[in-house]
């Protein structure tokens, strides 16, 4: 580990890449644009996300700098959360008076699986669907798939795409519609700041950034409830998918599918 991270320092190509597309995405700043009621915003993180994945299929990034770049994430997401740490302090009368909204948001989630899994399973996905649909796929929902089904297995497979697939579009998805909805919806800003913690700090860091553009005055309320919510997600959500979501899941399947053989059986006879 102290090698790798001797080997991040100085390779000064990552470095020199990286603050020039700071400096680039900066310049150009924040834009936004009407969709009907709703605002959606365009912040330099999704220009980021953006001009990075482009430069991955030139000769500018290779992959010894796509290798180093990976542990850079947690060290900015941690710094990130280390700001919402002390900002949460003066907001805890808020977050308290909160409660029961911020304790139940984990039996929100479990909503997702009630609209992804029928979708995947008209698709034509077999078990895979299980472990595409369980949870929002981050590190810990990984984890629980591999160590129930193995890294071979369907639910493996389906995990780990949408866990690349939420790795490379989920902070991009979430920076652009949580400001399209706080500013389309007469629901509260704060409500939308809750929402964004769903366990994974960039896409959090990215909801939240669109949500403070969109109402610069409640920041350090928006960024409180935002990572409260996401430590919450971080803490219950895991025991969340191995009592109640992954069981769930596994019984929609084999309800759907069992109802989709006998009418396909139905209609060959």
């Amino acid at each position: 580990m102290k090698q790798q991270l001797t080997n991040i320092w100085k390779d000064w190509r990552l470095h020199a890449i990286v603050l020039a597309i700071v400096l680039l995405t900066e310049t150009i700043g924040t834009h936004s644009f009407n969709v009907g009621p709703g605002v959606v915003l365009l912040l330099p993180m999704l220009y980021a996300i953006i001009i990075g994945l482009a430069l991955f299929f030139t000769p500018v990034i290779k992959e010894k700098q796509s290798k180093n770049a990976e542990p850079l994430i947690v060290l900015g997401v941690t710094v990130l959360i280390a700001k919402i740490g002390v900002i949460i302090g003066p907001s805890l009368p808020q977050i308290i008076e909160a409660g029961p909204a911020l304790l139940l948001q984990e039996f929100g989630n479990l909503g997702t699986i009630l609209i992804a899994l029928p979708v995947a399973v008209w698709l034509g996905l077999k078990r895979e669907s299980i472990g595409m649909a369980h949870s929002v796929a981050r590190e810990p929902n990984v984890g629980l798939i591999m160590d129930k089904y193995g890294f071979n297995s369907p639910e493996g497979r389906g995990v780990m795409a949408i866990y690349i697939f939420g790795t490379v579009f989920g902070a991009v998805f979430m920076g652009l519609i949580s400001g399209f909805l706080a500013t389309w919806t007469p629901l509260h800003p704060l409500s939308f700041a809750m929402a964004s913690g769903i366990g994974s700090g960039s896409m959090m860091a990215a909801a939240s950034g669109s949500l403070v553009a969109a109402f610069p005055g409640m920041e350090n309320d928006i960024l409180a409830f935002a990572g409260a919510s996401n430590l919450l997600s971080l803490s219950t959500g895991l025991y969340m998918s191995i009592f109640i979501g992954l069981p769930l899941t596994e019984r929609l399947y084999q309800f759907m599918t069992k109802k989709k053989n006998n009418t396909s059986v139905r209609k060959g006879a």
